[in-house]
């Protein structure tokens, strides 16, 4: 259950939902239902769900203080009216709470939004997202990522390379993904690289789904 709701904010999210907000509309179809993991704050969920009347928002994290600063926020856009109840989900705990037991079938969704989990996790979680998007995923759907990477043969960044040496100082297991690294193990899951969009202060925004198309 969440905790009590403290409202924490992000300058990071209040900087880029505009940005990942009109990528989302541009990719997105006008209805469907959005599962986002690791919500954080909850800054993206609110202002996504406002910016997505047609979607039925369904953000999760597996922090229960987390899940209290969703519900704040929630509660302070009143606009962000699809917004669900914020589920507690480890990415790694199979099955996902998302996920029905027994002879009830699961209901697919129709995409499965994540921000800036995979470089402050242990590299098993990607894994894990990629596995439980193949789970989920509604035939057309797509799993969206966004965050900063490094790719092959491409320059990074100087400040992602000092973001990743702090990442890594702080914690071994963390540290900013190769593409081709996170790329194959949406492989292994069946979901492929669909789109990739360049976004600011050097961050992508990867589409995979479950058909592939040149990225």
């Amino acid at each position: 259950m969440p905790n009590a709701a403290v409202r924490r904010t992000s300058p990071a999210s209040e900087r880029n939902q505009g940005p990942i907000l009109a990528e989302l509309q541009r990719w997105l179809p006008p209805t469907g239902r959005m599962l986002e993991i690791a919500a954080g704050t909850g800054q993206h969920a609110v202002h996504f769900a406002a910016g997505l009347p047609g979607w039925h928002w369904q953000a999760s994290d597996p922090d229960a203080d987390a899940l209290g600063s969703i519900v704040a926020w929630a509660a302070a856009q009143p606009a962000a009216n699809l917004l669900l109840p914020p589920l507690q989900l480890d990415v790694l705990a199979t099955p996902w709470p998302v996920e029905s037991n027994g002879d009830q079938a699961t209901v697919p969704w129709d995409a499965i939004f994540c921000a800036n989990m995979l470089h402050i996790a242990p590299w098993a979680c990607c894994a894990a997202l990629m596995q439980g998007a193949a789970r989920l995923l509604s035939p057309a759907g797509k799993l969206i990522t966004y965050g900063p990477y490094l790719v092959d043969g491409e320059p990074t960044a100087p400040g992602n390379l000092a973001f990743d040496a702090d990442l890594r100082e702080r914690n071994p297991a963390w540290g900013i993904r190769w593409l081709h690294e996170v790329v194959a193990e949406a492989r292994q899951a069946g979901l492929a690289l669909q789109q990739r969009v360049a976004m600011p202060a050097n961050n992508l925004l990867l589409v995979f789904g479950r058909t592939a198309t040149p990225a």
